[in-house]
């Protein structure tokens, strides 16, 4: 049920050992064809409550989590945990937009204490190293568990919760447990540039690509076996059961609970790997919108670039001249013009390349395209190549081309962390 980074080590197992046995308990194949009769998947804290939080006993346990941390009948886990005699929860940890998901992007809740628990709350937002680790020396917990909802792009930022608060806790001397829940667009292969470490921010810590294709307990024994070395770490972490690599959110069985308040969907998810870079530029990526990511656009755009977009061809997606007027963000109350994005056919789709054709064809196609001030765009796709590639007349292919070498590398190391066929 549980594993240790270290354990598996000492018994001579490489990652890819425990994947052959990943597959038990999977749904049919039938079943996922016909969409019922599935065998549901169950999460990490699934499995941790149903052995009676064994793995936690004798521990203060404080977690870090936001409204994704729930049970498959929508209860959230600190609800859940709090009451139970049998695991010590003393206190919680709120990353970007709080535990209970007040803030919006850029935003958390400070430190209080929980109405319905009565529970200290933390707050972990742009906190790293040993302000966090003080936090957790403060909050007198032995065990940090973590379990969020992640949406499989590298610039969305628990991912980096999650990596900070693992080096937080090997400073403050503090065992770390990680519960596991799906890549909600699928595990199946990394995607797009790698990160340069010379353009690490919150967006992007260290050298994994821009979709990276695994889960958070994947990535937690990725950044223990591969970044976090210098300092020990007593890590676990609870797999889920009936997962499989191939598996979209909508077939696991799961509820969908938005990880923050511009992710309100799974095909929200499935696109912005690829179209969050639009944050880099001068148009809007759809905040304000009841299509988040997938409405994009700005004054002056019209029908040619759903045009030019549609000419490429790319495989499972289509472009539709868009209007549309954001509530919020940018161009606020005014109307913009630009496409959506209608991903038709999932299992072709290619986000990230998705993406880069839209930055092209916007540029050509708009003579008022344009970067942010502050480049962003390098801090999203993790190098300066893709924006000084566009800015040459660089076409599609020949972007995508420039990270193949690094992606090739990246792939060969991560294969040694999945934990699942």
């Amino acid at each position: 049920m549980t594993l240790s980074r270290r354990g598996v080590l000492a018994v001579g197992g490489a990652m890819g050992a425990l994947a052959a046995t990943a597959g038990a308990g999977t749904a049919s194949a039938a079943g996922r064809a016909s969409g019922s009769a599935r065998t549901r998947v169950r999460t990490g804290f699934d499995r941790l409550a149903a052995d009676g939080y064994g793995l936690l006993a004798g521990q203060k346990v404080g977690i870090v989590t936001n409204p994704t941390g729930i049970t498959s009948d929508v209860r959230h886990i600190v609800d859940v945990m709090h009451p139970d005699d049998r695991v010590d929860l003393t206190a919680v940890f709120g990353p970007e937009h709080g535990f209970r998901g007040t803030a919006q992007a850029g935003g958390s809740e400070g430190r209080y204490d929980d109405p319905a628990t009565g529970l200290p709350v933390y707050d972990t937002y742009l906190k790293s190293g040993q302000p966090l680790a003080d936090v957790f020396t403060a909050s007198g917990v032995d065990t940090v568990v973590f379990d969020i909802q992640d949406a499989g792009a590298r610039f969305y930022t628990y991912i980096w919760t999650l990596y900070d608060c693992m080096e937080a806790a090997a400073l403050a001397g503090k065992r770390f447990v990680v519960l596991d829940r799906p890549n909600p667009v699928t595990g199946r292969a990394a995607l797009g540039p790698v990160l340069d470490p010379a353009f690490g921010t919150f967006v992007g810590r260290r050298e994994i690509s821009q979709a990276h294709g695994m889960t958070v307990a994947e990535l937690a024994l990725l950044f223990d076996g591969e970044f976090l070395t210098a300092r020990p770490l007593e890590l676990d972490v609870v797999r889920m059961s009936g997962w499989r690599r191939s598996d979209f959110f909508d077939e696991t069985g799961l509820p969908w609970v938005p990880p923050s308040p511009n992710m309100p969907t799974p095909e929200t998810a499935l696109v912005y790997p690829g179209t969050c870079l639009f944050e880099g530029t001068n148009l809007s990526e759809g905040r304000g919108t009841t299509r988040p990511f997938e409405l994009l656009g700005t004054e002056g755009v019209d029908h040619r670039w759903a045009a030019a977009a549609n000419a490429l061809e790319l495989p499972g997606v289509a472009f539709r001249e868009a209007y549309f007027a954001p509530t919020f963000s940018k161009f606020q109350g005014r109307t913009v013009g630009g496409v959506q994005v209608h991903v038709q056919d999932r299992e072709v789709f290619d986000p990230v390349r998705t993406g880069i054709a839209l930055l092209v064809t916007a540029k050509r196609s708009w003579s008022g395209f344009a970067w942010r001030a502050d480049n962003w765009i390098d801090k999203l796709t993790g190098n300066t190549r893709v924006r000084t590639m566009i800015d040459a007349g660089a076409d599609t292919d020949e972007v995508v081309g420039a990270w193949s070498e690094d992606l090739a590398a990246f792939r060969a190391t991560r294969k040694e962390y999945l934990l699942y066929r």
